[in-house]
């Protein structure tokens, strides 16, 4: 059980009727309270708690339509998304309670200070390395449509200005990451065909690749429902069609393909978790055609080349800058 699930129910006689559990962890707490229902934005999450729970899991980047009486945030990563997840929870909640529940490493202290703005928070636990919060809502926002929250901005690409929109909670949300940098230096000489753009964030790549090569079929592909969103919106923003899928990880992905185009995430909220980067590299060769070719960036302190080369037979070393280096590996 998740730590955070573990402190709710410390409470649990508060939480026995109709209760919304937004960014809920995939673990039994759904098992536990029997009335509650969740709210999910990770599709690996989600994928596990429709198996168990089947219909109990609404998922998107929009709260599900049916009422509650009270909700708990579970707090994410991104201060800009707690602020839209509150802002859309406190909405529905006028007189009622809204809770919020985080660990202490991922800041739910300075977190809490966000629901004064609807009334007089009060700490209710701390346990478990992590603290539970409770607020009436006594000033109920008005909710705010989630594209209007976006950071725009611009990219220069030798082929005409690119138009980035991300959303909150989007990785390098506003502002263009050194590694997508880095590779969007060294997108040139890549195979026409079906090409996938892997962990695509705001579709920053997946936008790029379809700009150069407007021949090739392009499919994004992200864990999460707000960088699927954003990602339609910067294809929407440039004029371009491309395929965006929501899936956990590289099994997801369509197979046959030219191209593995990715600046793969190794992080789950505030911990470090490789095994997306890991399963993508050892699986690539399933999801790549003969002669396709995998062109990825990192962190020059992961050590990928060895699993890249155990997939493919062979990886050499494209580029190197600012910390990161670029792969490249082709099936044979």
């Amino acid at each position: 059980m998740d730590p955070r699930s573990e402190v709710l129910l410390r409470q649990a006689d508060l939480f026995q009727g109709s209760l919304l559990l937004a960014g809920l962890p995939a673990d039994d707490l759904l098992g536990t309270l029997k009335a509650a229902r969740g709210w999910c934005w990770h599709a690996g999450d989600q994928a596990a708690l429709n198996a168990r729970f089947s219909e109990r899991s609404h998922f998107g980047v929009e709260a599900p339509e049916q009422p509650f009486e009270a909700a708990v945030l579970f707090l994410p990563k991104s201060r800009d998304l707690a602020n839209y997840l509150l802002n859309a929870l406190a909405s529905r909640l006028a007189g009622r309670e809204l809770y919020l529940v985080g660990e202490k490493r991922g800041g739910i202290e300075g977190a809490a200070k966000q629901l004064h703005a609807f009334g007089k928070p009060r700490k209710l636990d701390s346990a478990r390395h992590c603290q539970l919060w409770q607020v009436t809502v006594e000033h109920p926002p008005v909710a705010q449509p989630l594209e209007s929250l976006a950071e725009r901005f611009e990219l220069p690409l030798a082929s005409g200005p690119l138009q980035i929109v991300s959303l909150p909670g989007v990785f390098s949300h506003g502002r263009l990451d050194r590694g997508t940098d880095l590779l969007l230096e060294h997108l040139d000489n890549l195979p026409v065909g079906r090409v996938l753009d892997f962990g695509c964030g705001a579709g920053v790549l997946g936008a790029a690749l379809k700009r150069s090569y407007p021949q090739s079929q392009v499919t994004l592909l992200d864990v999460d429902a707000f960088a699927v969103a954003a990602s339609r919106l910067t294809l929407a923003a440039n004029g371009l069609q491309a395929e965006v899928i929501c899936g956990d990880g590289i099994d997801a992905a369509p197979r046959d393909l030219d191209v593995i185009l990715s600046n793969p995430p190794f992080h789950t909220g505030v911990h470090t978790n490789y095994q997306a980067s890991e399963n993508l590299l050892k699986k690539s060769a399933e999801h790549l055609r003969k002669g396709g070719e995998m062109r990825l960036v990192a962190n020059s302190f992961l050590r990928y080349q060895p699993l890249i080369e155990g997939a493919l037979g062979n990886c050499q070393v494209r580029a190197e800058g600012n910390g990161f280096r670029i792969y490249q590996a082709t099936r044979g």
